[in-house]
């Protein structure tokens, strides 16, 4: 349900100004980020179009204001859960997520989720992602661990969600793989789609999404390895598919490789680099390797590897008899 509309005209007593200092003017009931997030839903139009928060208004022009109700996240428990907190500040939470635990509720985990953790942690987070997801701006699947940004005002989601859309997070993650690849570095390029005939996996299809992944080979130790993976794109399960491509799938990855006697499968989520959405300034969060993961692999990862660009024509070629299409 939306409240009234409201027109508000411009005149040479109020043109000049940005367009949410202008509202935060008109209606000082709202926050300026709840006002900016209205702009970017377009519940507030300038002109009938769709603007920026940082339009500046002009002699004559119109804006139209239909505020919705803020939807309210009932349904949603809060729960007592521990939480390793990397960084909170007023705007932002970066989450040292442990494997095992899945990010929001959905069908069979109603409860024991990142989300009912951080309701009762801090109550109130952005809802642009919907009641079911509070201040959720990206995911990690459930056996995966490491950094996971979460959003506490609606202003910095939708910041965040534009820099994950134009690509400017750089995530970096470690995983240990069987084998070692033959190249010490390179880019995994293949397009992903649902796999047609087990529809909970991911494939490497020529019908799907484009898919980019670059790698390097940290340590190796009898028959793993510990490779640094960073993701250009952010495709569902897009790592494991890819790794499983290159011909040495995740170690513990039931669903890509095998489970074996692991409890899940190592894939760490090590480094997050983005611009803070308020301060603009670049920041970099870093989560230590689980006490799960193979011993070996804490002295090589404790060595902080340099991420590094591999050339452009730098491709691992396709194994035989690794393929992963789609039937």
């Amino acid at each position: 349900m939306k409240h009234p509309v409201s027109e508000l005209p411009i005149d040479l007593t109020t043109a000049g100004r940005r367009l949410d200092v202008f509202l935060s003017a008109q209606i000082p009931d709202l926050s300026r980020s709840r006002l900016q997030a209205l702009v970017r839903a377009g519940d507030i139009l300038l002109n009938g179009l769709v603007a920026r928060p940082s339009q500046v208004l002009r002699d004559g022009d119109l804006v139209r204001v239909s505020i919705p109700d803020e939807p309210v996240p009932s349904g949603i428990l809060a729960e007592e859960i521990s939480l390793s907190i990397l960084h909170e500040d007023e705007d932002l939470i970066v989450l040292n997520k442990p494997a095992g635990l899945v990010v929001h509720p959905g069908a069979g985990n109603a409860t024991g989720t990142i989300v009912n953790a951080l309701m009762h942690h801090c109550g109130g987070l952005s809802l642009i992602g919907g009641v079911e997801r509070p201040g959720i701006v990206h995911r990690l699947d459930k056996e995966t661990s490491g950094c996971l940004l979460i959003a506490k005002t609606d202003a910095a989601h939708g910041a965040l969600c534009r820099q994950f859309e134009n690509r400017t997070v750089e995530k970096t993650y470690l995983a240990v793989v069987d084998g070692c690849p033959r190249m010490p570095h390179g880019e995994i390029s293949a397009a992903i789609s649902r796999h047609q005939v087990h529809r909970q996996k991911m494939a490497v299809s020529d019908r799907g999404r484009e898919a980019t992944t670059y790698f390097r080979v940290i340590a190796s130790e009898g028959s793993q390895s510990l490779v640094e993976c960073r993701p250009r794109t952010g495709r569902t399960h897009q790592i494991r598919v890819h790794l499983k491509h290159l011909g040495h799938p995740v170690v513990g990855d039931p669903l890509y490789g095998r489970r074996g006697t692991h409890a899940r499968h190592f894939l760490h989520a090590w480094r997050i680099l983005f611009e803070h959405p308020i301060t603009g300034k670049r920041v970099s969060f870093s989560a230590p390797l689980p006490a799960d993961f193979p011993g070996w692999t804490h002295s090589a990862a404790l060595e902080k590897p340099v991420t590094l660009r591999p050339r452009p024509n730098v491709r691992e070629k396709r194994p035989r008899g690794g393929a992963d299409q789609e039937p």
